[in-house]
């Protein structure tokens, strides 16, 4: 008999200008508050993004007040089961940006760069196309998994893409994927602006991916901002910890060590100092 998963979890974002951002905010704290879902809401003038987890009717009830809400009633979610929270507090945040680029210029809500479903890069890569797959994400959430052949531009944050997009070749398609897709929408315009040809963001990321088609193509795990801290092509936790030090996975079959009361792999307890 299977485990019974609890909790409902959500993720999604959009990119719309909001104003009166301080009285949405309350609102917002109102509503999770009253149906006593946990995790994280960052809201700016640019948009929203989204991760929640609650007992489903709970979340289900938040849900209804989104729709509710004509800004944000054509929002969509990923939606995973757990056996817990992987959140303990709720914070609903302001922010300059709701994925931090520094590109004032890049407006995702008033043009979109081309998408391509999960099940079309599929067919893609099972074709063996000549693309540019460019992972988006930091180095550390690389190192958990990504697709076969992918570029990796090892970058510690998102905030430095403009400063590495010069190097992704120029000559072919370039398919665009990042956890959920918020990194895409943003990167992908910013590089049409930048005199890119050809660009694509993968429909709702890597998770989106799992959920259409599984793991396909994809090698390892993808590393999620909560306490289940990865997910399997199932979209199920997968039990690896992270290192506290370089961020980046410490399989479930290895024993993680322990320094300054930090969980850390082997290679950063190898090379942590001595005291």
């Amino acid at each position: 008999m299977g485990v019974i998963m609890l909790i409902l979890n959500i993720a999604g974002y959009k990119f719309i200008a909001l104003n009166e951002l301080a009285q949405l905010k309350s609102l917002l704290l109102e509503v999770c508050s009253k149906q006593q879902v946990k995790g994280t809401i960052l809201l700016s003038q640019e948009g929203i993004n989204i991760s929640l987890a609650g007992q489903p009717q709970d979340i289900q009830a938040f849900q209804s007040f989104l729709q509710a809400d004509d800004r944000f009633s054509d929002m969509t979610f990923h939606e995973t089961y757990s056996n817990a929270l992987p959140f303990r507090t709720l914070k609903v945040k302001l922010k300059g940006e709701i994925i931090t680029l520094r590109q004032p210029e890049v407006n995702p809500h008033t043009q979109r760069a081309p998408c391509i479903s999960p099940i079309e890069l599929k067919q893609w890569l099972d074709e063996e196309r000549d693309i540019t797959l460019l992972d988006t994400r930091n180095d550390y959430e690389v190192h958990f998994g990504t697709f076969k052949g992918a570029v990796n531009l090892h970058i510690d944050h998102f905030g430095e893409f403009p400063q590495v997009v010069n190097e992704v070749e120029r000559d072919k398609p370039i398919v665009m994927f990042c956890t959920g897709g918020i990194r895409c929408e943003k990167a992908a315009f910013y590089m049409l602006q930048k005199g890119f040809q050809e660009v694509y963001q993968l429909e709702g990321g890597i998770l989106g991916y799992f959920s259409a088609v599984g793991g396909t193509h994809y090698e390892g795990e993808c590393f999620v901002f909560d306490g289940r801290i990865a997910l399997g092509p199932d979209m199920q936790k997968t039990g690896t910890l992270q290192c506290q030090v370089c961020q980046g996975p410490i399989d479930a079959a290895d024993q993680p060590f322990t320094q300054s009361s930090k969980v850390i792999c082997i290679q950063c307890y190898n090379n942590f100092p001595s005291t």
